[in-house]
């Protein structure tokens, strides 16, 4: 059962013990780790590990790299990189310099991929040697100058950019003077009416996440946290930061692999473990296993994650403690709940050092019991995003009247709890992965036959949501085949976007004002007109 009093306790000490503003950022973070035990390994990936001093070198001659290339403060330096260390002397070293990180998805493709270097105007792109041919399928940029192999592949040539094996680090820099909101990095978050947005992440928000969940988890000094999901979401950057504020040491996968999850988390000898609410469920789908029980897992961060699947979790894989919270990018942990898992979407308490209300129309708040709006604002400084880069409009309105607006719709229950009802804006959540509907849409659209698309989430028998495209043809075509539809749309979205359903249907149900009523379409689900894209691959 959920226990109120331990967890507003929980956090009781996270402001009185915070470090002073200018040492709230991982570049100093770094520094202090490696002085205070250098020869402590801090990451690990795959046969590869650095101690803290040997990752605060190569950050320190990353960042002299760049300024070598004439990369300056406030610069955007896009990285497409897969889970490598790489990632890691990129990402800190951009802040080392004062330049400002992007990172991005590397399942991106065609527009999505041109819209994150467009809109951040990045100057230099790094990038995993793989990934060039896809770069190669997006229009010239004005502003990318440059493009750094991390492999030593056969370079394309490109249109007004430079492309070229990374160079050799440089001469370390000295560490500066970091102002905890200066702009350290922009995230791109799903669009709901428009492009995917990307926010500007100050450098005191990724400590913040660090000293707030690594609380939540009661990572320790001599922890082990590992972590499988991709580096350029929150989730797995926010393991090596809590390796930074604790002085524990990382150990990242290079990509979730079901089959051999337990198996590594036994070789590396973790105690604490982060996923999704989707893993939870592939994982008991795995045939049973040794290794199921053999780790000395002692806390496993996992939300949205239903109560029979949590039951079942953690009867077969013994692991007793689960943490959950609710957060996004353009927040931090703002929830958090050590149990209570018999309630579908619970939330848990507000974080101290935040607050949290639910509003209806006109953003007024709503009483407890009454679903609304989850808006969310900060009492710690810069724990936050500071807006959207380049998107005036979209700041705001996601954070009017001081308030950040998340989309999500909730209840607060009468004792303080908050449960998650189900998402307001028009994105969808697949597998920790937030997809931008209007981008979807905009994909299916360039194909010929295609009039109209709705394009919309649907519960996945995982977790979180499967996309649902219901599609009207133009007067007169031929409707294409599914298959041929889904070949159409390979190059132009990320996998993990493109539609697992397709229905075509003769028109979209609207509003009177001429709204697609995507809520209606969502509550009809999948018919026996829905072709179903997994079903057609298993039965191949």
């Amino acid at each position: 059962m959920l226990d109120l009093v331990k967890e507003r306790a929980l956090f009781a000490d996270v402001l009185s013990t915070a470090l002073p503003p200018d040492e709230r950022n991982l570049p100093t973070l770094l520094e202090r780790a490696a002085q205070r035990n250098p020869d402590k390994p801090l990451v690990r990936l795959g046969d590869n590990s650095w101690t803290r001093s040997q990752c605060r070198d190569l950050v320190a001659r990353t960042a002299g790299m760049l300024k070598d290339a004439d990369i300056k403060p406030g610069d955007r330096v896009a990285i497409m990189v897969r889970n490598r260390l790489e990632f890691i002397t990129a990402f800190v070293g951009c802040m080392w310099l004062g330049a400002i990180v992007v990172p991005i998805n590397i399942a991106l493709r065609g527009a999505q991929f041109a819209h994150a270097l467009n809109l951040s105007q990045s100057r230099l792109l790094i990038i995993d040697g793989n990934l060039l041919e896809h770069l190669q399928l997006v229009p010239p940029t004005p502003h990318l100058t440059d493009a750094w192999s991390l492999d030593d592949v056969a370079l394309p040539v490109r249109e007004n950019c430079r492309l070229a094996l990374i160079p050799p680090p440089g001469t370390p820099m000295p560490l500066r003077t970091i102002d905890h909101g200066e702009p350290a990095a922009i995230l791109f978050t799903s669009g709901t009416t428009g492009p995917s947005k990307g926010a500007v992440c100050p450098a005191a928000q990724f400590y913040w996440w660090s000293v707030y969940q690594s609380a939540a988890m009661l990572v320790k000094e001599d922890s082990i946290i590992f972590n499988s999901l991709p580096l350029f979401h929150i989730n797995a950057l926010n393991t090596f930061t809590q390796a930074l504020t604790t002085g524990a040491t990382c150990v990242l996968a290079e990509r979730f692999s079901a089959s051999q999850f337990w198996r590594r988390v036994c070789e590396v000898d973790a105690t604490h473990i982060a996923i999704i609410g989707a893993m939870a469920n592939i994982l008991l789908a795995q045939p049973a296993s040794a290794w199921d029980t053999q780790h000395r897992v002692s806390t496993l961060f996992a939300s949205s994650v239903t109560a029979d699947a949590w039951a079942a979790f953690s009867a077969r894989f013994r692991v007793g403690r689960r943490v959950g919270g609710y957060g996004a990018t353009e927040s931090n942990l703002c929830f958090n709940s050590q149990g209570g898992w018999e309630v579908q979407g619970n939330m848990g308490l507000v974080t101290n050092g935040f607050e949290a209300a639910v509003f209806g129309e006109s953003d007024i708040a709503v009483p407890d019991g009454t679903p609304g709006e989850l808006v969310l604002r900060s009492n710690v400084p810069f724990a936050f995003a500071l807006g959207y880069w380049g998107m005036p409009e979209a700041t705001l309105s996601s954070f009017r009247n001081q308030w950040l607006h998340t989309g999500d719709r909730v209840v607060r229950e009468p004792d303080g709890r908050f449960r998650f009802v189900g998402r307001l804006k028009e994105s969808i959540r697949r597998r920790g992965e937030n997809i931008s509907a209007w981008e979807v849409e905009q994909a299916i659209l360039t194909h010929d036959a295609i009039a109209q698309t709705a394009v919309f989430g649907i519960p996945s028998e995982f977790s979180g949501e499967e996309v649902m495209a219901a599609i009207v043809l133009k007067n007169g075509a031929a409707q294409p085949a599914h298959q041929e539809l889904i070949r159409h749309l390979e190059p132009r979205l990320a996998r993990f976007a493109i539609p697992r359903y397709l229905e075509f249907v003769d028109e979209l149900p609207l509003t009177d004002t001429g709204k697609i009523r995507r809520w209606d379409l969502r509550e009809r689900g999948v018919t026996g007109a829905t072709w179903d894209r997994e079903q057609a691959a298993a039965s191949r």
